[in-house]
């Protein structure tokens, strides 16, 4: 068989294999169209005090919406991934991952982060404590850990159990502390003066 006759053989072959898909409903694959970028959704924030009425994609986190599109950039960016705790923010008093949590999910609720722990140009006793105790190094953490330090106090006053420890007394021990603040990593390893500062600010009351 001559090459122009195996060309023409297989141009009748890809006609009839077409010709067949066509007529059994079969039909030639086309690229799926390329979608566009997703509907957004109204949510209303009040983030340290101040109310901020925006329209978000439903994919944008917490995180990213405070430090990219709201500029405050005291929470800090780490693992991404929800391990280390560097994120950390008060959502109604209580601690969440804002790189876990999506903006919409928070709608009608009130944000603390450490921008907003001072008040009236007072720091916050935990602050006051980190700078007293020298409780961080690089500082990379330091938001997270003081945002959580608050919350887990608030926590031990109500007679929140840790997920280890069945200690519901407001008194805790250093290592009910570490428990309890076992989701903030510090690459440092400032932990025992971390102890120390949380430690101050509960013996306060």
């Amino acid at each position: 068989m001559s090459a122009h006759e195996d060309d023409i053989t297989r141009r009748d072959f890809v006609g009839v294999t077409v010709a067949a898909a066509s007529l059994y409903g079969g039909a030639v694959a086309e690229a799926a169209p390329v979608s566009g970028p997703a509907d957004t959704a109204n949510c209303s924030l009040t983030i340290n005090g101040h109310r901020h009425d925006l329209q978000l994609e439903p994919r944008v986190t917490l995180l990213d919406l405070m430090r990219e599109q709201l500029h405050l950039t005291g929470t800090k960016k780490g693992c991404d991934h929800g391990q280390c705790g560097a994120c950390t923010v008060l959502s109604d008093g209580n601690r969440v991952l804002s790189c876990l949590t999506l903006a919409i999910t928070q709608d009608g609720r009130h944000i603390t982060t450490i921008e907003g722990l001072a008040s009236g140009g007072q720091l916050h006793p935990m602050q006051e404590a980190f700078i007293e105790h020298d409780g961080f190094q690089c500082g990379f953490c330091t938001s997270g850990q003081i945002c959580s330090a608050v919350a887990m106090l608030k926590e031990v006053r109500s007679g929140m159990p840790s997920a280890v420890s069945l200690n519901t007394k407001q008194t805790m021990t250093d290592e009910d502390i570490r428990e309890r603040m076992s989701g903030n990593l510090c690459r440092c390893g400032a932990y025992p003066n971390i102890v120390a500062a949380i430690r101050s600010v509960e013996q306060r009351g």
